[in-house]
């Protein structure tokens, strides 16, 4: 076993370095690929999400719900936290190591020749192993975006775009606009399409590209569902949700008052494969019941993990802690991606937070490190309380040490980091 532990990190390191490491946007690359294997994703059911925030969340519920009609499910997601594994799941069970490393070695040299990307080469092999497993189903996220990303070879049982938000703007356009173009690129002539941004002007260009493109049925969540009396709890969140004449009381293990509108989208992404597909609505909580998603405001003891790398996930962080008010002091310890806006997560969680503490999250790409010096300077520019600590392990006990509430943030690197550093498994227990 130790031999084949050695043989597997040598192989993600080699997917790493091997596999270009940048964004080529296009559908080729990944066509190809999947061509030499026989061409899986198009023996794939599946349901399609994209989104900038909530699509981690819608993909999770859905999976839950799916699985709780005895199918056998599927899950595609990116990044990970910890291990490599977490980005595909079955029945939440992720890929066998040795699955891993038979298909890299097989298919490392294929993907050079033809340059492939890390995530062209990482999709071709999650739609293998599905089509392998036998899946009923796969809930399947995109990586970036939604018109060019790699998973959009799929044809889908539905397409479900969760949220607009501005962020990969270097690479999806710098207005609201055309990150909604970009991400509606999902949707296709006679697929369903599900809409769950709040927005009236983009979710009406959303509604507007799915019936240019032809897909049928549209359902535009603030059209046909209605979410009241959210409340929200150290234990989840709970609402009533109307849909036509039936009203129901809801409960999801996933904290945060957004959660609501995210369960919602994954129930109506559900109910659009057909009646079969979605428990009768007095099972649906405890469906819901099973729900695992980590690093989406998830509390260990005095710790909470949140991987928001925008200010509006920020704000979802900020709202939360407003209503379940845990212990004081709260430290926020963060390490954001250079490339982020960085100054709008602080200060859109300064106002929750008694203290910042800036660190570096080591599995952070070089290029794209910030500098935490930088960000202690404009938080105490702006009248924050704010330190530094580069090494992340000393940042760690320091803020375990003074905290009576330690809010870890800012990326999925910082996130993954911190947990295998605190020994928190990604895998639902």
């Amino acid at each position: 076993m130790d031999d084949l532990l050695k043989s597997y990190s040598a192989a993600i390191e080699t997917l790493f370095a091997h596999t270009t490491s940048g964004i080529k946007p296009g559908l080729e690359r990944t066509e190809a690929l999947l061509a030499k294997l026989g061409s899986p994703h198009r023996r794939l059911s599946a349901v399609h999400v994209a989104g900038t925030n909530g699509k981690g969340s819608v993909v999770a519920t859905a999976e839950a719900l799916l699985r709780w009609k005895g199918l056998k499910v599927g899950r595609y997601t990116s990044p990970h936290l910890v291990d490599f594994r977490e980005r595909i799941t079955v029945d939440g069970t992720p890929i066998t190591e040795e699955a891993v490393l038979d298909f890299l070695e097989s298919w490392i040299p294929a993907a050079e020749e033809m340059g492939a990307t890390f995530f062209e080469l990482t999709t071709a092999l999650a739609f293998e192993w599905f089509v392998k497993q036998n899946v009923d189903i796969a809930v399947v996220e995109t990586g970036l975006g939604g018109r060019l990303d790699s998973t959009n070879v799929l044809t889908p049982r539905v397409a479900t775009v969760t949220s607009i938000g501005l962020d990969h703007m270097d690479l999806l356009g710098d207005t609201l606009e055309a990150i909604g173009e970009e991400k509606a690129g999902i949707f296709k002539s006679g697929i369903p399409a599900v809409i769950g941004e709040q927005s009236p002007p983009i979710r009406s260009l959303l509604a507007s590209r799915a019936s240019g493109c032809g897909a049928q049925p549209i359902v535009v969540i603030d059209d046909e569902y209605e979410i009241r009396g959210v409340e929200v709890s150290s234990r989840g969140t709970a609402f009533t949700l109307r849909h036509g004449d039936h009203r129901q009381r809801v409960t999801t293990p996933l904290i945060g008052a957004y959660q609501a509108r995210n369960t919602t989208v994954a129930i109506a992404t559900v109910a659009v494969l057909g009646k079969e597909y979605l428990a009768p609505a007095g099972e649906i909580s405890r469906a819901l019941s099973k729900v695992f998603l980590p690093g989406r405001f998830q509390r260990r003891e005095k710790v909470i993990f949140d991987v928001a790398h925008n200010p509006a996930g920020a704000r979802t962080i900020a709202e939360t802690l407003r209503v379940l008010n845990p212990p004081k002091p709260r430290i926020a310890l963060v390490a954001v991606l250079a490339d982020k806006d960085w100054r709008g997560i602080i200060q859109e969680i300064a106002p929750v937070v008694d203290n910042f503490l800036f660190t570096i999250a080591p599995s952070a790409p070089a290029e794209r490190k910030w500098d935490p010096a930088e960000a202690r300077d404009f938080a105490r520019a702006e009248g924050f309380d704010a330190d530094m600590e580069p090494d992340m392990d000393a940042a760690l006990a320091r803020g375990e040490k003074r905290a009576g509430t330690l809010l870890i943030t800012g990326s999925f690197h910082t996130v993954g980091d911190a947990m295998s550093r605190l020994q928190v498994s990604p895998f639902a227990a």
